[in-house]
């Protein structure tokens, strides 16, 4: 596959969802992997999206978007957590392959967030390094009520706001800057395991004095 370059953020963003269209109509994908398109790749990489997702084994970028080899930087935790970790690398993505987009995206019946109920529900405890994940999907589950109905998916989806909205205002100058230029946008998105479809959510409002 050809790679485009200097594609806008918007172009990136739909470059994503066509691909997430051809997943849904089980088109049959074949992206260029053979030995031309990986001495291409040994020279340098392209991606033309930044991705930060679940660490699920269900929840694979490059498959719901039907890309292939240098097409997508995918960084993958549980419970899609902006660790630093995280972060260094999504500067890394932006500062220096200049990625105009991304994505930050958590799903359906997210065991992470599974988890991080229960132990604001004071149900169930977990070991030290777990633990210590969890701590930072608590703020998502508290602020969408634990005792809800349907709580993990609303929370999953609480968390990616949170994510976005912490990229989108509080970041780095990196992240920051090339979004006030409109070089880069980051959005959030939802996956849902039983259709296979990913729903781009609609952005918050900004508060007042952060950058576009």
């Amino acid at each position: 596959m050809e790679e485009v370059p200097q594609l806008t953020p918007d172009e990136a963003l739909e470059l994503l969802k066509e691909g997430n269209r051809r997943f849904l109509d089980d088109t049959t994908y074949e992206p260029s992997m053979d030995r031309m398109r990986r001495l291409e790749l040994a020279a340098a990489q392209r991606p033309f999206a930044a991705y930060l997702s679940c660490s699920d084994s269900r929840v694979p970028p490059e498959l719901l978007f039907e890309r292939g080899l240098g097409e997508l930087f995918i960084i993958r935790n549980a419970g899609n957590t902006l660790c630093t970790t995280a972060l260094g690398s999504l500067e890394f993505a932006v500062t220096n392959l200049q990625v105009p987009l991304i994505v930050v995206m958590g799903h359906e019946a997210c065991g992470a967030l599974d988890a991080a109920v229960s132990l604001a529900r004071g149900k169930a405890s977990f070991s030290g390094n777990i633990s210590k994940v969890l701590q930072s999907l608590l703020p998502a589950v508290l602020e969408t009520d634990p005792w809800a109905d349907h709580i993990v998916d609303a929370a999953a989806v609480s968390n990616v706001r949170r994510v976005v909205r912490e990229l989108r205002e509080e970041a780095s100058p990196a992240l920051l800057e090339p979004q006030r230029t409109g070089k880069l946008m980051v959005v959030g998105a939802y996956y849902h395991l039983s259709s296979g479809k990913v729903d781009f959510l609609e952005p918050e409002p900004r508060s007042p004095g952060h950058c576009r």
